[in-house]
């Protein structure tokens, strides 16, 4: 297909996600995050601009998807783009997926989402936010253009009170950065209305370890050595040793434990902390729009 296409089509053995599509509608991202992996494959990656013909690139590709699978948007790049309060493609496009039955979950870091709570109320449907912190100072540096956190959890509440599933993505935990305040994340995505959390660890590529060097020296120098000599390289992306990985991971399981969320570790080989039904919380879409 063109536009919507395999999730991990190159099978990596490290993600236990359920067969579902990727769908971006915009390419690039303008949230500029330090540790973001697509400028690795995506020319001008942080310059986010909206694909050609897309609406008649999605008609074409829904005549052949599986609609048994979720169409997950966006992996690559945010669906809610500043742009697109104007230009309103992702809108267009639940539209069609609503029309065609599809089920759909939407990844974000915009309180935007809110706006197309009609048509999410519409599809089943599921909204994943991913917080990093709750620090507006920290979340500037590792987010720079991204929403503030408290407008994500705003946004969550407000779709969480209108009966749209919403799920965490604490991701990344970058040790000495942002693992810290860990239980006051869960304690607050909990408060208003999210039932599941996924999460995984930094695992920079080159380009994005660049950056991070460059934002937090300090930080970066303590982890140099976990990486890139205790560490092991999986692809194009560098990993923490296994016992610090697993370390990290069983604190968010006890945390969403306590405040009766459930967990998913993701692409970290430690599926057996798992409590969820799915890794990506996409067990919270109900099957009303399926056919």
């Amino acid at each position: 297909m063109d536009v919507i296409r395999e999730f991990d089509p190159w099978g990596d053995p490290l993600c236990t996600c359920p067969k579902k599509y990727g769908f971006n509608p915009y390419t690039g991202c303008p949230h500029r995050c330090i540790y973001c992996y697509i400028t690795s494959y995506i020319p001008r990656a942080f310059e986010c601009r909206a694909k050609k013909n897309l609406i008649i690139r999605v008609e074409r590709d829904l005549k052949r998807v599986d609609k048994r699978r979720i169409i997950s948007m966006s992996n690559s790049s945010d669906p809610y783009p500043p742009m697109e309060a104007k230009l309103k493609l992702t809108r267009a496009c639940l539209e069609l997926f609503s029309r065609e039955g599809c089920r759909v979950q939407v990844v974000t870091k915009s309180d935007l989402v809110t706006r197309d709570i009609d048509m999410l109320l519409q599809l089943s449907s599921v909204v994943s936010f991913t917080i990093t912190t709750l620090k507006r100072n920290l979340s500037r540096k590792l987010e720079p253009l991204a929403p503030p956190p408290k407008r994500r959890l705003k946004a969550m509440q407000k779709l969480s009170s209108a009966d749209v599933p919403v799920s965490l993505r604490l991701d990344p935990i970058i040790p000495g950065l942002n693992d810290a305040g860990i239980d006051r994340i869960i304690e607050a995505v909990a408060s208003v209305g999210a039932k599941h959390v996924t999460s995984s660890t930094f695992k920079p590529r080159p380009d994005g370890w660049h950056r991070f060097q460059r934002v937090f020296p300090e930080t970066a120098t303590k982890l140099t050595p976990l990486y890139f000599e205790q560490g092991k390289r999986h692809h194009n992306s560098w990993y923490l040793p296994r016992e610090v990985r697993l370390e990290l991971m069983k604190r968010i399981r006890e945390a969403c434990a306590a405040h009766g969320l459930t967990f998913a570790p993701c692409r970290e080989g430690l599926q057996e902390l798992t409590t969820g039904a799915s890794c990506d919380g996409s067990h919270l879409i109900s099957r009303k729009g399926s056919s």
